[in-house]
């Protein structure tokens, strides 16, 4: 094992250090009685003679039944404290991991895949609770074993001793022989079971598509090759297991018959008592155990090795976008103003900026739509609002507060951003709606869906606002799933509020409802990214984005007049919707 790994798992175990000591301890003693009874049953042995008394017999096995007691309540605590230890390092270590993923950027999740980010924290992290708990508490017991029985067996005879242990270093050699390869294989299964879960939890949630294009068959042939992978990778390193370990056994069984073998002859010629020979089998049967036990334990060092470094890894992925080391209060009052000077934004790994050199200002108060074909960088732009994408600095500004100079809470309570894709989760509506503010009062609750316009639809509801929301919203329409997600923003009453194309789903009567009511009740800023140009003729002001620059700004009206992008789109848009009376 490396100097790495040895840091690591000293590092855990460290707020445990006084636990752990105290299972060392009582395994010290389980080590010091399991030596101490075959030497009580070899003087016993030894003081027998004829005419014996059969009260001093059973005095020595009451004694030796006393011992074994003692060991076995010892060896009883020792695995309670160490596994206790084992079981405590994986509770704090998932919830270390839960609150790290929750750190992270959307991006990285989506493109780690979340079944690979459930495997670490799931699989792997039970595979260090077994190698700091079991795995630790095996190999400790091995050492005290053979640190406490030899000096007694060299004792008693040192070459019979010696050569009942012989063939122990070909345990060894086995063990360096299968170990390299059963870490290998045990990553390899590791890796197969987090694809075949990325699969498993892809399909799910995209269960409505499959059913639309009739995908089932090749989701399956798609199931079946990961899961053969996985079959492939497990019987790999069970074959390897099945092998190993009979090896191990083999040898420990060849040592004792060597030791009775030789041990015989001696016995014959004098030079070794009954008591003496019997003192030795118990000591080499003592040895059996945790020598044969070494292979598997080898084998959660290396399974635990490995998912040490994979949990380590997970832990070592730092959010590229994290609140500043010397942050500035956001402005006060808070008013929604923004203003964008130059701003360009860039992708990880992209050819070109999404956002090139984009200035423009949003007032407080003001109702602001951003149009422009597919591509153009709206969504980036919202993002970029909440710095979901990174910004650099001096570039965006927030009631005149770089927004790279705020704390992320701090922003984000500030803007309020709905994608048109609101995630909603397997709860009430009552608690979707209040996500932002868990512990909002039911009248503002009501408030938030009726400036929603949701309260007719959960009216009709058996449940009303306890109705239960399915998985993603699935129990709810289009509509009312984006109306669910508008509410909850609404309901927190940030200054800002970012519709990215947030009311696609909603008629235009809706839309324009909902919009009054946000402009009368709220008076907050909006700025509504929308690919309806008639909902964006009702605005104040509405930016056009081509090509990640903003080629037009002004009224409704006053594009119409000037021969440009939007009068493109406006023209198009006017098309489709004759089409359709036809």
């Amino acid at each position: 094992m490396s100097a790495l790994r040895l840091d690591l798992i000293g590092r855990y175990l460290r707020p445990h250090r006084r636990t752990v000591l105290l299972g060392a301890g009582a395994l010290v003693v389980v080590n010091l009685l399991g030596v101490a009874i075959p030497l009580v049953v070899r003087q016993a042995i030894n003081d027998l003679k004829p005419g014996f008394v059969l009260g001093d017999v059973l005095g020595v096995s009451g004694l030796i039944v006393l011992m074994a007691t003692v060991m076995g309540l010892s060896r009883l605590w020792s695995r309670m404290l160490v596994f206790g230890v084992g079981r405590q390092v994986e509770a704090s270590l998932k919830e270390r991991i839960f609150a790290h993923v929750l750190t992270q950027d959307p991006g990285w999740v989506q493109t780690t895949g979340s079944g690979e980010v459930i495997s670490r924290a799931t699989s792997d992290v039970e595979n260090i609770r077994r190698l700091l708990g079991f795995a630790l508490l095996s190999l400790t017991n091995t050492v005290l074993a053979y640190a406490l029985t030899l000096p007694p067996m060299l004792a008693i005879n040192p070459w019979l001793s010696l050569a009942a242990v012989s063939l122990y270093p070909g345990m060894l050699m086995v063990v360096r022989l299968f170990g390299g390869r059963m870490m290998k294989q045990q990553r390899r299964q590791q890796e197969a079971l987090a694809e075949l879960s990325d699969l498993v939890q892809e399909d799910l949630c995209g269960i409505g598509a499959i059913k639309i294009y009739g995908q089932e068959a090749n989701e399956e042939k798609a199931f079946d090759e990961l899961n053969r992978v996985y079959l492939d990778a497990q019987l790999s390193l069970a074959r390897t297991r099945s092998t190993l370990f009979p090896l191990l056994e083999g040898i420990a069984s060849l040592s004792l018959l060597l030791l009775l073998a030789l041990g015989s002859g001696q016995l014959e010629s004098g030079r070794l008592s009954i008591g003496d020979l019997v003192a030795l089998i118990l000591f080499v049967e003592r040895l059996v155990f945790p020598t044969a036990l070494l292979g598997f334990t080898l084998n959660t060092f290396q399974t635990g090795q490995v998912s040490l470094e994979r949990v380590e890894s997970l832990l070592a992925q730092r959010p590229a976008i994290v609140s500043p080391a010397h942050p500035l209060p956001p402005g006060k009052p808070a008013l929604g103003a923004v203003e964008a000077r130059g701003l360009t934004v860039r992708y990880p790994g992209a050819e070109r900026p999404a956002l090139v050199d984009l200035s423009f200002e949003l007032h407080p108060g003001e109702l602001v739509a951003v149009v422009g074909p597919v591509g153009c960088g709206k969504t980036t732009l919202a993002r970029a609002l909440g710095r979901m994408v990174e910004v650099p600095p001096g570039q965006l500004f927030l009631d005149g507060v770089d927004v790279t100079r705020m704390r992320l809470p701090d922003l984000r309570r500030q803007v309020s951003l709905v994608p048109q894709e609101g995630y909603l989760f397997t709860a009430t509506l009552a608690d979707n709606l209040r996500y932002g503010d868990p512990d909002a009062a039911m009248e503002r609750v009501r408030t938030a869906a009726r400036q929603a316009r949701l309260e007719g639809d959960i009216k009709g509801f058996p449940d009303g606002y306890r109705t239960l929301v399915g998985e993603r919203g699935i129990t709810l329409s289009g509509g009312q799933r984006q109306r669910t997600a508008l509410g909850r923003a609404l309901l927190v009453e940030a200054p800002l509020l970012v519709l990215d194309d947030a009311l696609a789903s909603v008629d235009n009567t809706t839309a324009a409802g909902i919009l009054r009511s946000v402009r009368e009740e709220q008076r907050r800023t909006v700025l509504m990214i929308s690919h309806q140009l008639s909902a964006a003729a009702a605005c104040d002001r509405i930016l056009v984005l081509e090509g990640g620059r903003l080629v037009q700004e002004g009224h409704h009206s006053e594009l119409l007049q000037q021969e440009g992008t939007y009068r493109r789109l406006w023209d198009r848009e006017e098309a489709a919707r004759q089409l359709q009376a036809v």
